[in-house]
């Protein structure tokens, strides 16, 4: 980020200008006008959708039927699994949300199955990290997870956190999209954090 030598760029899939136009986007708009900044000051970015790819090895999944194989010659869009173990990499997911200040797991979500579902406004974040390998231990298959988190530091937004294994080949590893803002500081540790503990693709 420019003017603080503090955070490290996170390998963004888009180009470096696409990320600059991102970045710019942060400031007023007529999403963000009279918004972009929280009371003490701080610069709050709103409303992100960011996806990245981990780095990782990728194998093509060959189609199942003759049916799905000419849908992928013809869209260029076949089926592929990524190189990462999915559990471990959904428990760094939420030590990294800890690290930014997100208090409250609203929902966890393995292969479209529940598996976590938290109403109470108390915060039940760490202990949900204590608990996560009890949480996942009837996940066979692991194509994918979805975490829903809350943060209540400064103002209310919501962190929806999906990371796919197995997925097209025009989508990504993971996507991530914050509604509501969420200081800058704050997005970026949680960015760096993943950065190094998963290490994104350049």
């Amino acid at each position: 980020m420019t003017g603080n030598p503090d955070f490290k760029q996170p390998p963004w899939v888009q180009s470096p200008s696409e990320v600059m136009d991102w970045m710019n986007a942060t400031h007023p708009s007529k999403k963000t006008k009279g918004n972009k900044h929280v009371s003490s000051g701080e610069e709050v970015l709103r409303n992100l959708h960011v996806c990245f790819d981990l780095n990782v090895e990728q194998k093509k999944i060959p189609p199942s039927t003759i049916f799905s194989k000419l849908i992928a010659m013809i869209t260029g869009n076949g089926v592929v699994e990524e190189g990462f173990d999915l559990v471990s990499t959904a428990e760094l997911v939420l030590r990294g949300l800890a690290k930014a200040k997100f208090k409250n797991i609203s929902k966890i979500v393995f292969d479209e199955k529940t598996v976590y579902h938290h109403s109470d406004n108390h915060p039940d974040l760490r202990k949900t990290i204590d608990d996560f390998s009890g949480m996942t231990r009837d996940v066979h298959i692991g194509k994918s997870v979805e975490v829903t988190a809350i943060l209540k530091e400064g103002m209310r937004s919501i962190a929806i956190v999906k990371i796919m294994k197995i997925h097209k080949e025009k989508d990504h590893a993971v996507d991530i999209q914050i509604k509501g803002g969420i200081k800058k500081e704050l997005y970026h540790i949680f960015q760096n954090y993943l950065t190094e503990k998963l290490g994104l693709k350049e």
